[in-house]
């Protein structure tokens, strides 16, 4: 029973039943089956195409199948199945030729061998066998060994369409060929080893167009802002062939001159071309230099110029990397000219505040000619330069001429002004610092030293404290040695005059914590106090303050003149802070001595009560602790019999209580009040 390699549309129950058709009907029909079959393979063809360019014949062979049949009839279905394929390849560039080759092995099989036609001219057998599913399938292209020549005159023709179109670029005309079509052109030449000869003979046609340029910038007529204009233009007119120029020859770009390290871009051989044949020029360049430094010094004199041409001529100079050779040096020259000039015209003209507002304007406005059409590379020594001018030649002669007039009258904003610039300037705030010693030193001396502002000096001393912080915060950013030279300087003009700052600072805080002081809220004298202390800090004579504060002291605690006993003990505090606690420890104890005393009145007058002692006086002592508190010498005063009375009364509870002791009776640290009632009126009266 044959079988055939056909896929059967027959179902698996029409194939069974079929098998019970009669054996003559089943030989019958498998004979008519292999006969077609047979025919069917005799007709089928393989066709094998291959592109190639429209000059060359293109060539397409066909062949007939032989077919050998045996006994089996898989190698029969074989190739049927196979020969019904069409293969296509295509490529651009090369003519590529099909070798496919089919290896299959197999136990037993039986294959068939197709004669293709192939585009050398040779014929090649190609066999196709059987294999088992699943088998892999190996497929082997190879180029052909013969390259199709070009026609002749091809290149030549190609050059000429090409060229034409570089003319019709730098001539803005419009150009004949499809530009895809020009692109392709340079690709076939590349394709064909001319890649060499394309690339001179377009340096060529470049390099001849721009040498015709250079004659009309050698006109003397132009004047220099038509002259940049019409340089300008032409460098834009270039810049856009030669955008064009390259896109055309792309393919020549990215291939033969990008492995030829040696040769320059496109883009790069243009503006090599533009340098040396037009700005390389001496008379263009030194014309083109001088009218862009021309242009500059209007805008610096208050004219308005056209900045976008400006900044088109100096990107030129930067593409073609000149800037730095022909311009730059130039322009730093001319600017450093032109500020030492200035600078020292104004200078005698201005003074400090608006000579330092003029400076910082100028500033300003360099740092804008960099963004809008200076090089960056330019911003570094432009600045250096007007900053040295302006300000680095002039610092002794700003600061002698206007600083204290500055800080006289409290002109933040210029001070902050000054610093600011006198920070760009190497050794600037240097020299800012030492003018700003001397300014306290100086102010200072003339508040401490002259004895008829004893009344105030305390006052103004903190006043100016205020001022040289607030100026040191704002003015000077808390700038840590203007800090430290503010208290060298404090430190040095408080203690010419010995001895006399701590008195009247010792006065002032007495006179701060005195009852019947209502000048500030407890919150403005604990920051009153906290300004002392700073002033404090400052005077050598720090036992001469303890003295006179003690004695002071001594009275408000005595004579219950204090304003606050917090605030009392808020200042003891500070002082115990800043020098320590042995020197504020007869002044603590001073204060125990003022508690107990009034713990021991409370046990006398119950004493006085438990010894019904008649008297319509009231004492009151405070116990004093000799050590702790100031000398005082003592007096004979004559008191009336009464008071004398109660004093031995109570010398004789105290001594009672704590024998061994002493009492010094000080009458004159005491006081009383009298008491008069008339028939309408009362008096109060308070005697020291």
């Amino acid at each position: 029973m044959f079988r055939t390699g056909l896929s059967s549309q027959n179902s698996p129950q029409e194939v069974r039943q079929q098998a019970d058709v009669s054996p003559r009907k089943r030989k019958l029909a498998q004979a008519a089956e292999f006969e077609h079959q047979h025919q069917a393979t005799q007709q089928t063809q393989l066709q094998v195409f291959s592109t190639a360019p429209k000059s060359s014949s293109s060539s397409s062979s066909s062949t007939t199948t032989s077919t050998s049949t045996s006994s089996s009839s898989t190698s029969s279905t074989c190739c049927n199945h196979q020969l019904h394929k069409r293969v296509k390849f295509e490529d651009s560039l090369d003519f590529v030729g099909l070798d496919v080759m089919m290896a299959e092995e197999q136990r037993k099989s039986s294959g068939c061998s197709v004669l293709t036609g192939h585009a050398n001219g040779l014929t090649k057998s190609t066999t196709f066998a059987t294999s088992k599913p699943g088998t892999a399938k190996k497929l082997v292209i190879k180029n052909f060994k013969d390259k199709p020549k070009l026609p002749d005159n091809y290149t030549n023709e190609t050059w000429q369409k090409l060229k034409e179109a570089v003319e019709a670029i730098q001539k803005s005309t419009s150009i004949k060929y499809n530009l895809e079509e020009l692109y392709q052109a340079v690709e076939n030449l590349c394709s064909y080893k001319v890649s060499a000869n394309l690339y001179k003979q377009l340096r060529q046609v470049c390099e001849d167009h721009i040498k015709a340029q250079i004659h009309q910038f050698r006109e003397d007529s132009l004047d220099s802002v038509l002259f940049l204009k019409k340089i300008d233009k032409c460098w834009q007119d270039h810049c856009r062939q030669m955008i064009m120029i390259r896109s055309i020859f792309l393919f020549l770009d990215r291939t033969y001159v990008l492995q030829n390290s040696m040769l320059p871009s496109i883009w790069d051989m243009g503006l090599e071309l533009f340098r040396s044949h037009v700005i390389s020029d001496r008379k263009v360049q030194n014309k083109t230099i001088d009218g862009i430094l021309l242009l500059i010094e209007r805008e610096r004199n208050g004219e308005a110029i056209d900045r976008s041409l400006l900044r088109s001529l100096l990107s030129m100079l930067s593409d073609l990397q000149i800037y730095q050779d022909s311009f730059e040096q130039r322009f730093l020259e001319e600017t450093n000219r032109l500020y030492a000039t200035e600078g020292q015209r104004l200078m005698q003209e201005r003074e400090v505040p608006e000579y330092l507002h003029h400076v910082n304007k100028r500033l300003e406005e360099e740092a804008d000619r960099v963004i809008t059409y200076l090089d960056q590379s330019t911003q570094k020594p432009l600045i250096a330069t007007v900053e040295k001018q302006l300000l680095g030649e002039h610092l002794p002669a700003i600061l002698q001429k206007g600083l204290n007039s500055l800080l006289d009258e409290n002109r933040i904003q210029d001070l902050s002004l000054l610093y600011q610039l006198f920070s760009r300037v190497r050794g600037g705030v240097q020299v800012l610092l030492q003018h700003w010693i001397e300014y306290i030193k100086t102010f200072g001396s003339t508040i401490v030293i002259n004895p008829e502002k004893d009344k105030t000096m305390v006052q103004e001393l903190l006043d100016f404290k205020d001022k040289v912080d607030h100026v040191v915060d704002v003015c000077f950013l808390k700038n840590e040695k203007f800090v430290n030279a503010m208290k060298e300087a404090f430190e040095t003009f408080i203690n010419k005059r010995p001895n006399k700052p701590a008195e009247l600072i010792a006065k002032y805080v007495d006179s701060k914590l005195r009852a019947g002081n209502k000048e500030a809220t407890d919150e403005e004298l604990e920051k009153m106090l906290d300004k002392i202390m700073i002033i404090f800090r400052f005077i050598y004579g720090k036992d001469v303050f303890e003295a006179f504060y003690k004695k002071d002291l001594a009275k408000r605690l005595l004579v219950g003149k204090s304003a606050s006993v917090d605030a009392e003990k808020s200042m003891l505090s500070k002082l115990k802070h800043e020098c320590g606690a042995a020197f504020t420890s007869k002044l603590e104890g001073m204060f125990r001595d003022m508690e107990l005393s009034k713990d021991i009145m409370i046990q006398f007058k119950q004493y006085m009560q438990n010894q019904n002692i008649p008297g319509n006086l009231e004492l009151t002592v405070n116990i004093l602790t000799m050590g702790y508190w100031p000398t005082y010498v003592p007096m004979e005063v004559h008191l009336p019999l009464e008071m004398v009375k109660l004093q031995e009364i109570f010398k004789t509870f105290y001594l009672g209580k704590h024998s061994g002791r002493k009492l010094q009776w000080q009458s004159t640290l005491g006081h009383c009040v009298l008491k008069a009632e008339f028939k309408e009126v009362c008096f109060i009266i308070w005697p020291f």
